[in-house]
C-alpha cells in the first residue's frame, strides 16, 4: 500500500513537473494549474486584444515585452488553451481569448465603480476615466474644458485616446472604454446614450495671395485640383477628409503631413497648399497668420459632435462626474465653435 502511495505521489509531482514546462493538456492542465490572474494579467489581456499586439499591449500595461510574454504563457498553460493567435502583423484573440477579455472588462469595469464610490472615503484612491474622442474635439473643444475638472477632482486621472468616430462607437458598445466623442455621422449604435457636445464646421483655409483666398464659399471638389496639407496618415480627420476626396474620384495632393493644426496653418501661410480642418482652429490661426478662410459647402462638413456612453446609470462614479461636467459645458462649446 505504502509502494503504491509513494507511486501515485511520484506520478502527481510528474505531472506538476510537466504542468510547469506547458507540456500537459486540456482540463487535467487546467486542474493542475489552477488559475490565479491578478488584476495586472487581466489588463495585459484587455489591452493586447484592444490593440492587437503584445508589443502594444504591453506598452499599455506598464510592462516590457519579455514581463508580458511570460504573464500570456502562464494564464495559456493555467488555462490550457491558447488566448491569443498569432499572425504576421499582430495577434487576435482565441474563442478562450474573447471570454477572458469579456470576463476581464467586467471585472476591470467593477473595480472602477468600487474606486469611484469608495473615493469619498478613502483618501488618496484614485480612478481613471476612459475618454476616446475624434480629431476635431480632442484638439479644439476638449483641452479647455479638462483642466478645470482635473483640478477640481485631484483624485480622477483621465486616459485620453484619439480614434475615428465608428470605431469609438463599437468600444463603447462593447465596454470598451466609459465615455466617447464622436460626429454625428457614424451610425450610432442603438443601445447607446448620447448627449449634444459640441458643433465642428470644417472650412478651408488658403494663403492669403491664393486663388480660392477671396472666394464667398467653394465646393470641396473645386479645390482638389491644387496642392494641400494635411494631418498624418490614420489620425482620425484626416482619414474623414481623405475618404471624401476619394469619393470624387480624386485624391489629395498632399505635400506634408503635420501633427496640429497651428503647424499646419503656419505652412499654409507660406503658400506651400490649402488645408480644411475646423473653423475654430483656423479662426484661432488667423489672429496671427496671414491665412483666409473659405466657407466649404458641402453638406459633410458641418458635424455635431456627440458624447456617447453606454449607460451612464452603470458608470463609474468618477466617469459620471465627467461626463456631467462635458454635458454642463456642451451650449458654451458649441458657441465658441461659431
Amino acid at each position: 500500500m505504502v509502494a503504491k502511495i509513494s507511486a501515485t505521489g511520484a506520478r502527481h509531482n510528474a505531472e506538476e513537473a510537466r504542468c510547469a514546462f506547458g507540456l500537459a493538456e486540456g482540463c487535467r492542465l487546467a486542474y493542475l494549474c489552477p488559475m490565479r490572474f491578478d488584476l495586472t494579467d487581466l489588463r495585459l489581456a484587455l489591452n493586447v486584444a484592444e490593440a492587437a499586439s503584445i508589443t502594444h499591449g504591453a506598452a499599455r500595461s506598464g510592462l516590457s515585452l519579455a514581463a508580458a510574454s511570460e504573464r500570456i504563457r502562464d494564464m495559456e498553460l493555467a488555462l490550457g488553451a491558447t488566448l491569443f493567435e498569432r499572425k504576421r502583423r499582430g495577434v487576435s484573440p482565441t474563442s478562450a481569448g474573447h471570454a477572458l477579455v469579456h470576463h476581464a472588462r467586467i471585472v476591470t469595469q467593477q473595480l472602477e465603480r468600487m474606486r469611484g464610490e469608495l473615493g469619498a472615503f478613502a483618501k488618496g484612491l484614485r480612478g481613471c476615466v476612459r475618454l476616446l474622442s475624434n480629431t476635431a474635439a480632442l484638439q479644439e473643444f476638449l483641452p479647455p474644458l479638462l483642466g478645470p475638472f482635473l483640478s477640481a477632482h485631484p483624485s480622477i486621472d483621465i486616459a485620453i485616446e484619439e480614434r475615428p468616430s465608428p470605431e469609438i462607437v463599437r468600444s463603447i458598445a462593447r465596454g470598451a472604454a466609459d465615455i466617447g466623442i464622436v460626429a454625428d455621422a457614424v451610425d450610432l449604435a442603438s443601445e447607446l446614450e448620447t448627449f449634444p457636445f459640441a458643433e465642428d464646421r470644417l472650412v478651408l483655409v488658403a494663403p492669403a495671395k491664393h486663388p480660392l483666398a477671396h472666394r464667398r464659399r467653394i465646393a470641396f471638389t473645386d479645390a482638389l485640383a491644387y496642392d494641400f496639407v494635411g494631418l498624418p496618415a490614420g489620425v482620425a480627420l484626416q482619414d474623414h477628409i481623405d475618404n471624401h476626396a476619394a469619393r470624387t474620384g480624386r485624391a489629395l495632393r498632399l505635400r506634408v503631413r503635420l501633427p496640429g493644426f497651428d503647424a499646419i496653418c503656419r505652412v499654409v501661410e507660406s503658400g506651400i497648399g490649402l488645408a480644411v480642418m475646423p473653423k475654430t482652429a483656423a479662426t484661432r490661426c488667423r489672429r496671427s497668420l496671414s491665412i483666409s478662410i473659405v466657407p466649404l459647402t458641402d453638406a459633410w462638413t458641418l458635424r455635431h459632435l456627440r458624447l456617447c456612453v453606454k449607460d451612464a446609470r452603470t458608470l463609474p462614479a468618477h466617469a459620471q462626474w465627467l461626463l456631467t461636467h462635458l454635458r454642463a459645458r456642451a451650449n458654451g462649446t458649441n458657441r465658441n465653435s461659431d
